[in-house]
């Protein structure tokens, strides 16, 4: 099988198309035939900072394709099942960006009539996405139809890949959602997610803004940039809210002010997938297979969310394409077919 491999550390030109023998599932394990691969920004980041510790690494956690083979200990009937992989590389060589991919048999999902692009989209963002939408002590611990009525969430840009995906979320259960952009360009990405409102922050006074909007504050906040957006987020704080901040934006330490937090109990909860507690996991994969069993969950243009395709042979470009902060999904297609 062809696959995308990196022995060490660096930029995108680390990686190399090789040719790797198909692997053989071993107990509890499934083999997938990949045909589509998501690129995430954790991708790009191990490939720059950790060292494959078996002495290569296929990169890419997120991928969709069909059941090829299934080891001793998993159901049969999954053989030929269209299927969404998610945390594939996580502590383990077998990415997705190949023509095959091993993975425990709790990290594949049935994925049914829906496209393989939805599928390698959803893992990383979306599981994210799950987590920072119930993380608060006034929000459900799950997701569903009418779970999150009469809540307010703010989405910290709101047309990143996290942003579309907890936008999409938080409509399905009903929230009132509030996204903030950086132009008009990303507003129209935020609408066709589904944002009820939006805030151009290089124009508008966000705080102004989401207090008009809801002047009892709000009840989560998905943060992308926790440092930059620390003084709006204590100021639209709701009584019980929870700022649930999954990436770096990289400016500094973060500094809070601790008196005007106490009195609303307000919560900062940071996020990471990989090290989410298994209880954790297991509800997001099982919520967001559920949002895309009834249709819900959508991706390209008209969802928020433009499609960049690669081939496997340009994987290299197409984790530059990410690394360099290209707004939508990037995928690589792993067959030439």
């Amino acid at each position: 099988m062809r696959a995308v491999v990196y022995t060490r550390t660096g930029d995108p030109s680390v990686l190399e198309v090789v040719e790797r023998p198909v692997p053989e599932p071993g107990a509890g394990e499934v083999l997938v035939r990949v045909a589509v691969s998501g690129v995430n920004p954790t991708d790009w980041k191990s490939r720059r900072s950790a060292v494959p510790p078996g002495g290569w690494q296929i990169p890419n956690q997120d991928g969709a394709g069909v059941v090829e083979a299934v080891g001793e200990g998993v159901d049969a009937g999954l053989v030929g099942e269209r299927v969404w992989v998610w945390e594939a590389a996580w502590r383990r060589p077998w990415g997705t960006a190949a023509e095959y991919t091993l993975v425990p048999s709790r990290q594949v999902v049935r994925l049914g009539p829906a496209s393989f692009d939805l599928g390698a989209s959803l893992g990383i963002p979306f599981l994210t996405a799950h987590r920072c939408l119930t993380a608060g002590e006034s929000m459900p611990d799950r997701i569903n139809a009418g779970a999150m009525e009469g809540r307010v969430v703010l989405v910290q840009g709101g047309a990143g890949a996290v942003g579309n995906a907890a936008i999409q979320l938080a409509k399905w259960a009903d929230a009132t959602v509030i996204a903030t952009v950086s132009g008009p360009e990303k507003a129209q990405l935020a609408a066709a997610a589904g944002a009820d409102h939006l805030v151009d922050y290089r124009e508008r006074d966000v705080v102004a803004e989401v207090k008009r909007i809801s002047p009892r504050g709000v009840d989560t906040i998905v943060e992308v940039a926790p440092v930059a957006n620390a003084e709006i987020d204590v100021a639209v704080a709701a009584p019980h809210a929870c700022v649930a901040v999954y990436a770096d934006d990289g400016t500094g330490s973060l500094a809070l002010p601790v008196r005007p937090l106490m009195a609303p109990n307000a919560r900062w909860q940071f996020v990471l997938v990989y090290t989410l507690t298994e209880a954790a996991k297991a509800k997001a994969v099982y919520d967001v297979a559920a949002a895309a069993a009834d249709r819900v969950l959508r991706v390209g243009p008209d969802a928020g969310l433009p499609l960049h395709y690669y081939p496997l042979a340009e994987a290299a470009d197409a984790h530059a394409a990410v690394e360099a902060g290209a707004v939508g999904k990037v995928l690589i297609l792993t067959s030439d077919d």
